[in-house]
């Protein structure tokens, strides 16, 4: 199992960060040199029907059925290549704390860079265990690197170890999935697996079906620009009407503020000038109820202010983005079941919780590859204080191979 670390810090210092609004696939060339790594590995390791699909950026491999599990179903494990935009991913420099001491972490002396219990009190409970934190300047990249290493770590092992009874098992690496892209050009037929498991959540135990419910929008605000000193009842400031709308939100719907099953709006961009602004915000629920109120509200908002500075000064786009998996999983619960059964028998407590966020897993189930997520031992993900726990990464090997078993 210690080749999923020895996996781990190769990938993490490859830059694979993608890119916001391109208009390409991938939306950054850069990914494929992991995706050329991983091609490469399989290949050596002894994988079948690699596919490298180098106009944009997926790898498919398998590993064939033990001799009599032919017919089991076909499982399929898939984790991301690309790491988020919000934090370069270039430079990465990993670095193995042995025996952590449960205390405030120092990552970068010269430039007085720590993290502190204070604000992530779930550090103490990795006392004794092994971390792998960066300097400080970067991401680490375990989202989503630990569960590709991680994957790759339980391919090589059962190909070497043909006593581990097993039907068909599908490999699929994806590019964009930060961006929203990721199931963009995954072929469901060409993977050809019956179900499947994205390996891209948090903490050891974690294991998730439920996702939110996601739009995104723009809003672009006209105003009217008049030299400061001659602007009474004339100048119409494009950013602060852009606040106003900002402040006729729920402020208590900020993701600052909420948790589990809460949704939020996000403001996750605001810029312009007097004469023009523009916010991007993304929209979030679980519930797909409160989900449709939140953006009619969102769009009343726009209406409202339509009528009182005048139709066409806030334009709005809205498109929605995925939607929760739960309807889809909920017809296969063998799925969560398998997970969790494998989980205890490795002394691993299963912990349930909804994802506040997407995976490609959600998008994929509902292009008929049902597609629960699991756990990959990172914290912290999108930025410079993220972290995976090398003995949690070790056991995630551990619980793929359990789950492929079940299936067999």
């Amino acid at each position: 199992m210690e080749k999923v670390i020895e996996n781990f810090l190769r990938y993490v210092q490859i830059d694979t960060g993608s890119e916001d609004g391109s208009m390409f696939s991938p939306s950054t060339e850069k990914q494929h040199d992991l995706a050329k790594v991983l091609a490469e590995q399989l290949q050596k390791m002894g994988a079948e029907e690699i596919t490298y699909d180098m106009k944009h950026c997926y790898i498919y491999a398998s590993i064939p059925a033990s001799k009599g599990c032919e017919t089991s179903p076909v499982i399929g494990f898939i984790a991301h290549m690309d790491t988020a935009p919000a934090v370069t991913g270039a430079g990465v420099k990993p670095r193995m704390i042995e025996d952590y001491d449960g205390k405030d972490i120092v990552l970068n002396p010269a430039k007085g860079i720590v993290m502190k219990v204070c604000d992530f009190p779930e550090l103490p409970s990795y006392r004794g265990k092994r971390l792998i934190v960066t300097d400080g300047t970067t991401l680490l990249g375990a989202d989503d690197k630990a569960g590709v290493a991680e994957i790759m770590a339980m391919a090589e092992y059962l190909l070497d170890h043909k006593e581990i009874i097993h039907g068909k098992i599908r490999i699929g690496f994806t590019p964009d999935e930060e961006v929203g892209a990721g199931a963009d050009y995954f072929d469901v037929k060409l993977f050809g697996a019956d179900y499947a498991y994205t390996v891209d959540g948090g903490k050891l135990g974690e294991l998730e079906y439920e996702n939110f419910n996601a739009a995104e929008a723009k809003i672009i605000v006209h105003g009217r620009s008049v030299h400061p000193g001659e602007a009474k009842d004339k100048m119409r400031n494009a950013i602060l009407m852009a606040q106003e709308f900002q402040s006729m939100l729920p402020a208590a719907e900020n993701p600052m503020y909420t948790c589990g099953y809460e949704g939020f709006y996000h403001l996750d961009s605001l810029k312009g000038t007097v004469e023009e602004a523009t916010a991007e915000y993304i929209i979030r629920d679980h519930d797909k109820g409160k989900f449709e109120k939140k953006k009619e509200y969102f769009l009343h908002v726009v209406d409202f202010l339509n009528g009182k500075y005048g139709e066409g000064t806030f334009d709005v786009e809205l498109e929605d983005s995925y939607y929760n998996m739960k309807e889809i999983i909920e017809k296969h619960m063998h799925l969560v079941e398998n997970a969790k059964k494998a989980m205890e028998e490795l002394g691993v407590e299963p912990k349930v919780v909804p994802i506040r966020g997407g995976t490609d897993g959600a998008r994929l189930s509902f292009m008929g590859l049902p597609c629960p997520n699991l756990c990959t031992g990172g914290q912290n993900f999108h930025g410079r204080f993220e972290y995976a726990c090398a003995d949690e990464m070790e056991k995630i090997v551990g619980l793929l191979i359990k789950i492929a078993e079940k299936y067999a």
